[in-house]
């Protein structure tokens, strides 16, 4: 056990319960949107973006996506605060931020992207309206991206300091590998690239809980 846990405070069982909803929220999160871009009639993962996948008739499947995963990742984050003792590095901020990443999945959901580029089938091509939720969508990624790659630089510090630089390094090149593939996705318009740097930093936090998941009875 680890100097900076407190696993013997609260039940281990709800820990762990806590922290796997965590484990399965990143690659949960990756897989559907996988095989509903590889289904989905009319979508194209190169010029449609993945929020996309809630429109249409089975759109309800990624509403329920957002909703579920972000549901996960804030049960994640009272597991991870039952593990962290009060005042160390990361308790605060770096569960905070995660939490920020977790609403804005659900704000994703409750808050859906319009139409546009020809999807749903029958969409004109072109940008399209954007409608006042379709605004509040956009908010989504913006949060969600900022929140996960300072989560990941502040839990960076915290093994840094412990001396576990596998980690460390692991928690930096995770938000560099996300916002190099978002940017580049945009001149080079293909929208997959954003979905691989999002799976990169969403897989990171399901790593993080996996290895803050206490041991013992």
């Amino acid at each position: 056990m680890s100097s900076d846990t407190a696993v013997d405070r609260p039940p281990l069982r709800t820990t762990r319960a806590l922290l796997a909803c965590g484990v399965a929220a990143g690659p949960l999160f990756v897989l559907l949107i996988v095989v509903q871009a590889m289904t989905r009639d009319g979508f194209d993962a190169r010029r449609h973006p993945l929020s996309m996948l809630s429109l249409g008739d089975y759109g309800w499947i990624q509403t329920c996506n957002f909703l579920l995963c972000g549901l996960l990742v804030l049960a994640s984050v009272a597991g991870l605060r039952r593990t962290l003792r009060p005042g160390t590095p990361g308790r605060a901020w770096g569960t905070w931020l995660i939490g920020v990443y977790g609403a804005s999945l659900i704000w994703a959901g409750v808050f859906p992207t319009d139409p546009a580029e020809g999807y749903p089938v029958g969409t004109p091509d072109g940008p399209g309206e954007v409608s006042w939720h379709g605004m509040l969508h956009n908010l989504a990624p913006v949060g969600m991206g900022l929140a996960l790659s300072v989560a990941c630089l502040v839990f960076a510090r915290r093994f840094a300091r412990a001396g576990q630089r596998g980690w460390a390094l692991y928690s930096v090149l995770a938000p560099v590998a996300y916002l190099v593939l978002g940017f580049a996705a945009f001149p080079a318009q293909d929208f997959r690239l954003m979905v691989v740097g999002g799976a990169a930093i969403w897989t990171w936090a399901a790593a993080l809980c996996l290895k803050s998941m206490p041991t013992g009875r």
